[in-house]
């Protein structure tokens, strides 16, 4: 992570996991990488959190929450409790078929959908996701271990039949036949 927008979740350093995915399947809630050119134009992927998908409609700040369809979202994963960041930015975004608005989790630091409405309403395609995070936190860098582990044991037991299969066909030959 090269910055603190994602913060709490993912920090400043933090290492993640995440899947390759071309956009379609991602939901509300997924954190994803993308990279759209039109806000970075390095073309760096950056991550953040989906907050609606094609047809929802998002909006903010009546009781400084954001709402989608209506409904204010839960969103515990917010830095500091938080969930508005830049106080007067209000928006209401109908979300296109096909694109996603973004949030950062630390919304007083995140270039994000709120700062690109004037783009198609501030949000991203789908198509331009690289990647789903597979987790909120560091419990995703242990299934890697565990596949790291079970592949050493794997090898280890293919060693041991290996040498086995090896010494029992070496005594095979070595045995005088019955007379």
């Amino acid at each position: 992570m090269p910055s603190d927008h994602m913060a709490p979740t993912h920090r400043r350093g933090d290492l993640i996991v995440a899947e390759r995915t071309d956009g379609s399947g991602v939901r509300a809630g997924d954190v994803v990488l993308f990279e759209e050119k039109r806000w970075f134009p390095g073309g760096q992927l950056t991550m953040q959190r989906v907050i609606a998908t094609g047809g929802d409609r998002v909006s903010c700040c009546e009781g400084d929450t954001v709402s989608v369809n209506g409904e204010p979202l839960d969103e515990p994963y917010v830095l500091g409790d938080d969930p508005v960041g830049v106080p007067d930015r209000t928006y209401d975004v109908k979300v296109p078929e096909g694109r996603l608005f973004v949030l950062g989790d630390y919304r007083a630091n995140s270039a994000d959908s709120r700062f690109h409405l004037s783009e198609r309403s501030g949000t991203v395609a789908a198509g331009t996701v690289r990647g789903r995070v597979l987790d909120d936190g560091p419990s995703a860098l242990l299934w890697p271990a565990g596949v790291a582990v079970l592949g050493a044991l794997m090898t280890s037991a293919g060693l041991v039949l290996g040498m086995t299969s090896w010494i029992v066909r070496r005594r095979a030959r070595m045995v005088p036949p019955p007379r």
